[in-house]
């Protein structure tokens, strides 16, 4: 096959390297954004892995995807140690950048449960190498000489870090509720509640030991630290809806493939709320009011496992 200035080969075939490139552009930014859990982020690196696959010598490439997950990897890495400075000034808990997703999100379980809000939350609490091992090995499937090379480090010690960091993973992460019909209706029972200042009927549905984090980043008031205990965040969201504040309308949404409820006022998306549920019961919820982590909600973003 005979190659011409800006194509690639591979298992595409003969394309056009943004044609490679747009084929596989869904699947770095959700690699790139379950490294990183900032959307904005993520998209930089989309942009910067671009820039290097179009500058790259001039060739054909046997495997577009997996080289350019190797470059997105590594500049997810580079930008994990800026990320991790500013994380050290934040105000109050820090909680990933909701992402709008697609209602068919929710159908593809490995999808949703890899993106959730509260995955996300505890891969924040890997180390930078060990959150990249454990998403491209155990969401995406790379085996561990594919992954040595997008790390900078042997495959033994890939194997070891992944190990750590799935032990890790599994001891923190909570168990994905499948059942609609009773996240729905604990949903409903929830905003009820809460809505009438029934602190009983909260905390029928809240698990007792859920935590409840708030994620204002200094600018926009949110608690400072986590709310923990039934009777401390039926009476924390209560309190908050008896002190009232700005008008506005609470719609559903999805929210990094699971429902969720977002705030309008005046059109624009002022907070985003999410419950973790587990048998039946609450165990997690997740308060985003941070202005700069709502930007993200203009568009509904596509994630995907495949290219």
């Amino acid at each position: 096959m005979t190659l011409t200035s800006g194509d690639a080969v591979g298992d595409a075939g003969q394309m056009t390297d943004a044609e490679v490139f747009a084929e596989h552009r869904s699947l770095l930014f959700t690699v790139a954004y379950e490294i990183l859990g900032s959307a904005a982020d993520a998209e930089d690196v989309v942009q910067e892995t671009y820039l290097r696959w179009s500058g790259r010598p001039a060739g054909p490439v046997d495997n577009p995807r997996a080289y350019l997950v190797r470059i997105a990897t590594r500049q997810a890495l580079n930008r994990t140690r800026t990320l991790a400075r500013q994380r050290e000034d934040y105000v109050g808990p820090w909680l990933p950048e909701p992402v709008l997703t697609a209602p068919d999100v929710m159908d593809d379980v490995l999808l949703a449960e890899s993106v959730s809000m509260a995955m996300l939350v505890v891969l924040e609490s890997l180390s930078p190498a060990e959150r990249a091992v454990f998403v491209l090995r155990e969401v995406f499937g790379y085996d561990y000489d594919e992954i040595a090379g997008a790390v900078d480090r042997s495959a033994v010690a890939v194997r070891q870090i992944a190990h750590r960091a799935r032990e890790h993973v599994q001891a923190r992460r909570p168990r994905f509720e499948p059942d609609r019909q009773t996240v729905n209706a604990v949903r409903q029972k929830f905003l009820e509640s809460m809505f009438s200042g029934d602190v009983q009927g909260l905390m029928d549905v809240l698990a007792p030991d859920v935590v409840l984090l708030s994620d204002g980043g200094g600018k926009r008031s949110a608690a400072r630290r986590p709310v923990r205990g039934a009777d401390d965040v039926a009476r924390f969201l209560v309190g908050l809806v008896r002190k009232g504040g700005q008008d506005g309308v609470i719609e559903d949404i999805q929210i990094n493939g699971a429902p969720a409820w977002v705030l309008l006022v005046d059109g624009r998306p002022e907070a985003i709320s999410q419950l973790v549920i587990e048998d039946g019961t609450v165990v997690q919820l997740f308060v985003v009011v941070n202005p700069d982590k709502l930007a993200s909600l203009a568009h509904t973003r596509e994630l995907t496992l495949d290219s």
